[in-house]
């Protein structure tokens, strides 16, 4: 049985065959092998760390600078480790809790743990 190639996203080499197409656990990618196009949602984009890293829900990550708190006078500070992050759309890619208090926050600012 010949291994499945690598993730033309990510380029992880985590991949295995779904039918006719194969799949990417790490990224989330799906394609068909020969083919050049993405079977996704028309919504989905992959969402990168600071770093180029690819993020997915579940991840841990870091704050790579201090971040103010709009209408509130609480400072996240740089090295701050985020568990368990979800993935959303929109302007703020990032939805977590921080010593409980929820946030949304900007992939830009995060590297992956």
């Amino acid at each position: 049985m010949p291994t499945p190639p690598a993730c033309p996203v990510c380029s992880l080499e985590n991949t295995y065959p779904d039918g006719d197409r194969l799949i990417c656990p790490d990224c989330g990618h799906e394609w068909q092998p020969g083919s050049d196009t993405a079977i996704e949602d028309s919504d989905s984009k992959i969402i990168k760390d600071s770093n180029g890293q690819p993020l997915i829900d579940g991840d841990s990550v870091f704050l790579i600078k201090d971040l103010k708190v709009k209408g509130s006078s609480i400072n996240l500070k740089k090295g701050t480790k985020v568990k368990s992050i979800r993935l959303v759309a929109g302007d703020h890619e990032v939805d977590c809790k921080i010593d409980g208090v929820s946030f949304m926050l900007k992939a830009a600012f995060l590297k992956k743990a």
